[in-house]
């Protein structure tokens, strides 16, 4: 019976293997670290300046496989450190002498230091392992990337060779289809073939612009989060992209963030900072003027950019940007409004996402602080202590089945954190609700209470889609860009059988109708075959198209053509115009997932 530690046994088993083949097919090969990761492994190496593509691939495979088939045990030693330093320069592995001297002068090896050996390979590591290398089951190696030795981009340029791992040759096969089909779902290639977003050298890495379809899909998703808020009193604030340093000073953003920060100097040697968080600004809004406990709870909430300058090796699509548009709200309130505050933003969170399909495929997160480091905090211990203990005990209220996460706190108050899978199973975080004692003191708010006390208010953190760049991300390969009717930057095409000017103002009247309708409509009279414009409205995944050619200008009903997402059934039906139009329009209105009801 394999024990619950074999995948990362096996994983971790195989990035050995993989780097004995290595070095026996290239010798002078110098050797990073090779971890297990989800679902494989990987090692960083250094060929003195040559490279591994993948089309060499197959013949690091084999030598790994003629390893893997003699049956060689993975077997466990130890070396004094002075034996292990000698090792190391002996066998001319300059990392592996950093590893060594960073083990001992953290105190995590005294004596003697743990190696694995697998046939000649002897490798500094400290486990776990299988017993032999029979008992790897199936792997492939994947992809080679690039990686800065020990994460620092001033240091040594690597190569990471990356693979996967399973039990099964079945399971290795599901995976690698999955892979196929992630490749189709990926949003940087959806979003330059369907015309939703682009990048510029010339604007710079990270900073992605919407065109006018992309728009569409922010539009939609704030025209939610504005109807949500005027249901709930919801204050809508604006503020600036930037401010003073003191105020994230003031804050702590500025020592948090401050390898983050883009700084900006007026001629005038003012020094400001692009926004990387709106709350302090939002905590100046407040403070403009004396507030009463009659007042609370105050729920401003805005939807703007926010500005970090991430690693440029970390930028990547919309999953990491240095540019985005957040989904941000901050509530004030007293103590005891905190449990109705608190749910109401878990309701709001669970009824949006069971309406995208998206609750239930998800978990959450009871994100906490981490004891151990009370450096990376502010605020008071009683006041962690309480919000930690009310955020439990909301998220057990609500049944979330919150995992302890401890660590993940912000730096002023613990949160709610929920992490949603696409179609594929890859998890994002969303949606988030964070409690916090502290920037209120930090920046003196206040209210005046029932009984003529002076009292400082709690600040309620939340954002319900978070980054909409992320959640756009989260949505283009959830759906494959096949959006719903109500999310589709494009509802209907009509389609022209030719440039006559009898069937181009035929269609053009329905655009119009449509139009009024509030439907996104547009009109195919190019020049192009009518099967050619068919096909163009089915790969940019229109939900609704129609043919107009002479029956349809003369009266007859038109016989709509429906994404096959949406096809309930063989679609034979035909409709009066104004019938189909409005169909349309209603179901964009209810915002349906799913089955069109046509």
């Amino acid at each position: 019976m394999q024990d619950a530690n074999h995948p990362e046994k096996m994983r971790h088993s195989l990035s050995h293997i993989m780097a004995a083949a290595i070095q026996s097919l290239y010798p002078t090969t110098k050797f990073g670290i090779g971890p297990s990761i989800d679902q494989g492994f990987y090692y960083d190496i250094d060929l003195d300046g040559e490279t591994i593509s993948e089309t060499e691939f197959k013949k690091i495979e084999k030598k790994m496989r003629e390893i893997v088939n003699k049956n060689l045990p993975v077997e466990q030693k130890t070396l004094s450190v002075d034996e292990a330093l000698k090792w190391a320069k002996d066998a001319d592995q300059p990392y592996k002498v950093e590893l060594i001297n960073d083990l001992v002068e953290a105190g995590e090896v005294k004596d003697e230091v743990s190696f694995y050996q697998i046939g000649d390979f002897l490798d500094l590591c400290c486990g776990p392992h299988l017993d032999e290398t029979s008992e790897v089951g199936v792997f492939k190696l994947q992809k080679v990337a690039g990686a800065y030795w020990r994460g620092d981009e001033k240091r040594e340029q690597m190569q990471r060779i990356y693979g996967v791992a399973f039990a099964t040759q079945a399971e290795l096969d599901e995976y690698l289809i999955q892979q196929e089909e992630a490749k189709k779902r990926d949003h940087r290639k959806l979003g330059q073939e369907l015309d939703l977003f682009t990048f510029s050298d010339l604007v710079g890495a990270g900073l992605p612009m919407y065109t006018p379809r992309g728009t569409i899909l922010i539009s939609e998703l704030k025209n939610i989060l504005n109807e949500v808020g005027k249901k709930h009193g919801f204050l809508q604030v604006s503020i600036p992209h930037l401010a003073k340093i003191d105020l994230y000073e003031k804050s702590g953003h500025a020592q948090k963030f401050q390898d983050e920060l883009f700084r900006v100097i007026s001629h005038y040697d003012q020094e400001f900072v692009l926004k990387p968080v709106n709350c302090p600004h939002h905590t100046q809004i407040y403070a403009s003027r004396p507030r009463s406990y009659r007042d609370l709870p105050l729920r401003y909430i805005e939807q703007t950019m926010q500005y970090r300058d991430e690693k440029p090796g970390a930028i990547g699509g919309l999953q990491r940007t240095r540019g985005f548009t957040v989904d941000d709200g901050h509530t004030f309130c007293r103590i005891d409004q905190i449990e109705h505050e608190t749910s109401l933003l878990i309701e709001i969170i669970r009824e949006l996402y069971t309406s995208l399909g998206l609750w239930g495929n998800h978990w959450v997160s009871w994100s906490v602080r981490d004891p151990r480091a009370p450096e990376k905090y502010i605020g008071d211990l009683a006041d962690w202590d309480k919000s930690e203990e009310m955020l439990r005990e909301v998220a057990e209220k609500y049944q979330l089945d919150a995992k302890r996460m401890e660590g993940e706190a912000a730096i002023y108050g613990p949160k709610i954190d929920f992490m949603f899978k696409d179609s594929l199973g890859r998890e994002t975080q969303l949606a988030t609700v964070q409690l916090d004692f502290s920037m209120p003191k930090r920046f003196g708010l206040t209210y005046t209470d029932q009984d003529g006390s002076e009292q400082t208010p709690v600040m309620i953190h939340r954002a319900i889609f978070g980054s909409f760049e992320r959640f756009i991300m989260l949505l283009i390969e959830h759906f494959a860009g096949k959006f719903p009717v109500w999310l589709s930057p494009e509802q209907l095409r009509v389609i022209c059988v030719n440039d006559s000017d009898e069937i181009v103002n035929h269609a053009k009247a329905i655009e119009r109708l449509a139009h009024e309708k509030d439907i996104r409509v547009s009109v195919d009279d190019s020049n192009n075959s009518v099967s050619k414009k068919i096909r163009t409205a089915e790969s940019s995944k229109v939900p609704y198209s129609i043919v107009i050619g002479e029956k349809e200008v003369a009266g007859g009903k038109l016989s709509p053509r429906i994404r096959a997402d949406l096809a309930s059934e063989a679609n034979d039906k035909t409709y009066d115009t104004e019938q189909f139009l409005d169909t349309i329009a209603a179901e964009a209105k209810l915002r349906v997932v799913g089955r069109t009801t046509l």
